[in-house]
C-alpha cells in the first residue's frame, strides 16, 4: 500500500466512522465530505472505488434496519450449512480448512513449530500473517505492530519465529483482495479447545454479505443456552477476516464487539455488502 493508498484509506475509514456515529441522522453525501475535508464529488469517486458502492448504499447497509433485514432473510445457518461457501459469491471457490493442534502442541505452546510471520497491507490496515508448515496459525489487525507480534508470540511462547512472507500467507491474503478468482484450499492450523474448534468452523459457513447472531450459532450447535460461550470462543478467534467473526452481531442488529475495533467491523460489514451486490 503507498502513501496515496494509505491516506485514501485514511479518508474512508474516518468517513465510515462518522456514518456508523451518526447513521440515524441519515448524513448526506455533502455532509460526510466535509468532514473528510473532499469535495463530494471527489469523495464519492474515492469512496465508491474503495467500497464498490456509493456512500449512500453504504450507509444503507450499516444500519440497523438493513441488519435486521438480512437477519431476516432466511434461516441463515441452515442455508450455510447446506451450501457451505459455494454459491453466487466471490468466494465460491475457496475453501477453508481447519486443523486444530495436536494436544502436545497445544499444551507445550508450540514447542518445536516453526512459525513464519510477516506484516501486510491490506484494505482495512496492517495485518499480521502467521503460519506454520501445515497452515495459518494467526492472523490479526496490527495498528501497533509491536503489540499484535507480542500476542501471537504469547499464544505460541515455546515456537520458533522467522519474518518472512511464505506461499501459506500469501494463498491467504487473496481473500483481502477484490480478486477472489480461485485462490484454491486454505488450511488453518489452530491452537482452540474443541468447542472453539467448533465455533470457528461454523463462522466459516457464513456466507460473504450475509449476518447471523451470537444465538443463532448456539442453536445450531444444539447449545442454545450458550451463547455467552460462543461469544467467548468469536472474541478469541485468532484468523481476523479469514475466519468471518465479523459477521455475527447482536439479535437487535447492532453491531455487538469486535477485538479490532467495531469502526473496523463495519468497515468490513459494508465492504462486503458492496462487494456482494457486484456479484
Amino acid at each position: 500500500m503507498n502513501t496515496q493508498e494509505k491516506l485514501d484509506y485514511a479518508r474512508v475509514a474516518e468517513a465510515i466512522e462518522y456514518i456508523r456515529e451518526n447513521f440515524k441522522q441519515q448524513p448526506t453525501l455533502e455532509d460526510i465530505a466535509a468532514k473528510v475535508c473532499l469535495s463530494p464529488a471527489h469523495f464519492q469517486r474515492l469512496f465508491t472505488a474503495w467500497a464498490g458502492v456509493s456512500p449512500k448504499k453504504f450507509l444503507q447497509y450499516i444500519s440497523i434496519e438493513y441488519a435486521k433485514e438480512v437477519l431476516k432473510e432466511s434461516t441463515l445457518l441452515d442455508v450455510a450449512f447446506e451450501t457451505g461457501l459455494s454459491g453466487t459469491s466471490r468466494l465460491h471457490d475457496l475453501f477453508i480448512h481447519i486443523e486444530g493442534m495436536t494436544p502436545g502442541e497445544y499444551k507445550n505452546g508450540g514447542e518445536h513449530l516453526t512459525i513464519n510471520y510477516n506484516f501486510a497491507e491490506t484494505p482495512f490496515g496492517t495485518m499480521l500473517v502467521a503460519a506454520t508448515p501445515k497452515g495459518i496459525c494467526h492472523m490479526a489487525f496490527a495498528d501497533q505492530p509491536a503489540e499484535a507480534l507480542l500476542a501471537l508470540k504469547e499464544r505460541f511462547p515455546h515456537a520458533y519465529y522467522v519474518q518472512k512472507a511464505d506461499g501459506i500467507q500469501q494463498k491467504a491474503l487473496l481473500i483481502l483482495t477484490q480478486d477472489w478468482s480461485k485462490p484454491g484450499e486454505i488450511r488453518l492450523h489452530l491452537k482452540g479447545t474443541d468447542f472453539q474448534l467448533k465455533v470457528w468452523e461454523t463462522l466459516l459457513k457464513i456466507p460473504l454479505g450475509q449476518l447471523t447472531t451470537y444465538g443463532d450459532i448456539a442453536s445450531t450447535l444444539n447449545n442454545p443456552n450458550a451463547s455467552r460461550a460462543v461469544g467467548s470462543a468469536i472474541g478469541n478467534n485468532p484468523v481476523a477476516f479469514l475466519i468471518p467473526c465479523h459477521r455475527v452481531i447482536r439479535s437487535s442488529g447492532e453491531l455487538g464487539g469486535y477485538h479490532w475495533g467495531l469502526n473496523r467491523k463495519a468497515t468490513i460489514l459494508g465492504w462486503e455488502a458492496g462487494w456482494k451486490d457486484v456479484d
